[in-house]
C-alpha cells in the first residue's frame, strides 16, 4: 500500500490490460497515474477508480509514438512531487499491415510505443527508485516472444523477446537496490484492442480455451510483480503453450500454427 505522494504510474492505463491492473492495484490501496493517448477515457477512468477504491488518482495524455512524451511525464510526476514506487510498461500498439507495405513511419512508432519508451520510462525512473531503495517495475510482453515468427506484425515478437530480456537484465543489475522487474507475458486476451488495431476478425478465429479476460491477466501479472518475480506467465494453458514451444521440434510448432493463431501464420 502507498503513502501519501507514493505511486503506481501505468501507461496504457485506461482500458484493456492496463485498466484491468489499475483497478487491481487501486484495491491494493495504490495511488494512480494513467498514461494514454484518450484525455477524455482518461478523465472518466480517473473518476471512477477514484470514487470506488477512494485513492488517489491523477492522468497524463500523451502519446508514446511522440519521442517528447516520456520527458513530459517525468516532468509532470517532478513537479507535483509524485514518487513511482510501481512503474507498469503496457501501452500497446497495432499494425495490421504487411511488412513491406506498412510505411516506415507506423514501423518507427510501433518501436518507440513496444520499445523505446519502456526503455526510456525505465530508466528515467530508476534513477529515483535507487536513491529509494525500492521499486516494482512491470513490462507488459507477451508469448508471442515464445512462439515462431508471425506473417503480421513481423516486429512484434523479436520487439516482446528483447522486451523480456531487457527485464532480465534489469533484475541483474538492479535488485540489489530493492528493484525488481518481472515480464508479463500474457497470451491471446479479449480486449478492444484487436478491434482497434483492424484484426477483430484474426481474434475471432482463435479458439475459446485460448482466450482469456483482461481482468484474470492483469491479476497474475500484479501478484508475481508484487512477489518480485521474473517472469509471469498468467494462466496454466499458457504456462502449458510455452513449456511445450521449448521442447517439441520446431517442425511440429509450425504444422500446428495455423489452429492455435489462425490468419497469423502463413
Amino acid at each position: 500500500m502507498a503513502n501519501k505522494n507514493t505511486y503506481a504510474l501505468i501507461t496504457g492505463g485506461s482500458s484493456g490490460i492496463g485498466y484491468e491492473i489499475a483497478k487491481d492495484l487501486a484495491a491494493r490501496g495504490y495511488n494512480l497515474i494513467l498514461i494514454s493517448r484518450n484525455e477524455k477515457n482518461l478523465k472518466n477512468c480517473s473518476a471512477s477508480l477514484e470514487n470506488k477504491y477512494g485513492i488517489s488518482v491523477d492522468y497524463i495524455a500523451c502519446d508514446l509514438s511522440n519521442k517528447d512524451s516520456v520527458s513530459k511525464i517525468y516532468k509532470a510526476c517532478q513537479e507535483k512531487n509524485y514518487t513511482i514506487e510501481v512503474l507498469v510498461n503496457n501501452a500497446g500498439y497495432g499494425i495490421n499491415t504487411p511488412f513491406h507495405i506498412t510505411s516506415i513511419e507506423d514501423e518507427e512508432s510501433f518501436i518507440r510505443v513496444l520499445g523505446t519508451s519502456v526503455i526510456s520510462l525505465t530508466k528515467i525512473f530508476l534513477n529515483d527508485m535507487i536513491e529509494k531503495k525500492r521499486g516494482k517495475i512491470m513490462i507488459v510482453s507477451s508469448v508471442a516472444a515464445f512462439a515462431p515468427p508471425s506473417a503480421i506484425q513481423v516486429l512484434y515478437g523479436p520487439i516482446k523477446t528483447f522486451m523480456n530480456r531487457f527485464s532480465d537484465a534489469l533484475n541483474k543489475n538492479y535488485n540489489r537496490y530493492g528493484i525488481t522487474s518481472t515480464s508479463v507475458c500474457p497470451g491471446f486476451t479479449v480486449t478492444n484492442f484487436h478491434t482497434a488495431s483492424n484484426v477483430q476478425d484474426l481474434m475471432d478465429k482463435v479458439p475459446s480455451f485460448m482466450k482469456f479476460s483482461a481482468e484474470r491477466i492483469a491479476k497474475e501479472g500484479v501478484e508475481a510483480m508484487l512477489k518480485g518475480k521474473s517472469l509471469s506467465i498468467p494462466t496454466k494453458t499458457y504456462k502449458s503453450i510455452v513449456f511445450l514451444l521449448k521442447i517439441i521440434p520446431y517442425s511440429l510448432v509450425r504444422k500446428l500454427e495455423s489452429f492455435f493463431a489462425p490468419g497469423r501464420y502463413k
